[in-house]
């Protein structure tokens, strides 16, 4: 009985070890997710006016002629793109398995052939899961931080558009994580190449263009589709923040829960054992008496 005994305490204390561990971690992404929100609201306003930009050049609205862009035009898809933006580590829950599921489905459902699109792919997780399945991953970007910049995705970026813009890819996706809230992300396959259309609400500046609309849009076309694949990274590492806190503090509540069990068995148990020598000691004295 002795020798259980202290087996319980000993799984008593290291449960309490890992519920440090797993609140401070807790604590720590709940931190850094507000920043990540912080920093995502931030750029929504670039986004906006650049939006707004390239709206007024390419549908006209400036009093200019409506501009037509390769990267407005569909055309017959031959190849795709897909940015699948995952993480580099673990311990957030469902955070990759529901992108990856959502893209190994979409893929079965639309190609027949491996050869019929490429993989650029943010995060450890998402490159290691598709190259051992032999996707072609055929450019990847890992060790992101919490906070990342554009600087760390831009020649993946630079690199898909540029793919479009060149015709080795017809269309492309973006594959991410959509951050409802710390409870909720939603896996979202979105296409970000060719623009169906770009659409600004609400009033129109207007601009002057030098040299002309159409080397600013072609300019512009780009930059929009590189800011566009940066707030989908960050919508993906705030939902990667906000899973990793959910999933954390669903470790520490369970590990409070064993704790309770654990110390309630330990608690019988040495009830038990002093009981029973209750019994040894009064049995003993009876029979001397």
């Amino acid at each position: 009985m002795a020798k259980g005994m202290r087996e319980i305490k000993r799984q008593i204390k290291s449960v309490q070890n890992t519920r440090q561990i797993t609140k401070a971690m807790e604590m720590v992404a709940s931190a850094k997710l507000r920043r990540a929100q912080e920093k995502a609201q931030s750029s929504r306003p670039y986004v906006d006016k650049l939006r707004e930009v390239v709206s007024s050049i390419a549908n006209g609205t400036d009093g200019s002629e409506e501009i037509s862009h390769p990267m407005l035009v569909t055309r017959p898809v031959k190849r795709t793109a897909y940015i699948v933006i995952t993480s580099d580590g673990g311990l957030v829950g469902g955070y990759n398995a529901n992108i990856l599921r959502a893209l190994t489905d979409y893929l079965k459902s639309k190609h027949a052939s491996k050869e019929e699109y490429g993989l650029f792919v943010v995060g450890r997780k998402g490159r290691d899961y598709l190259g051992r399945r032999q996707h072609p991953v055929v450019f990847d970007v890992t060790d992101l931080s919490d906070t990342p910049r554009f600087a760390d995705i831009k020649s993946l970026a630079y690199a898909a558009v540029q793919g479009f813009e060149l015709e080795e890819y017809d269309e492309v996706y973006l594959c991410y994580s959509k951050f409802i809230n710390a409870i909720t992300q939603r896996p979202t396959i979105d296409r970000l190449l060719p623009f169906e259309s770009v659409e600004h609400d609400g009033v129109t500046t207007a601009y002057e263009y030098e040299p002309s609309p159409e080397r600013v849009l072609g300019v512009l076309l780009p930059k929009y589709a590189e800011t566009l694949i940066f707030a989908a990274l960050l919508e993906g590492k705030a939902s990667e923040l906000g899973a990793k806190m959910t999933a954390m503090g669903s470790a520490t509540k369970n590990a409070t829960k064993m704790i309770n069990e654990l110390t309630l068995t330990y608690n019988r148990a040495r009830q038990a054992a002093i009981t029973q020598e209750i019994t040894e000691i009064v049995a003993g004295a009876n029979a001397q008496g």
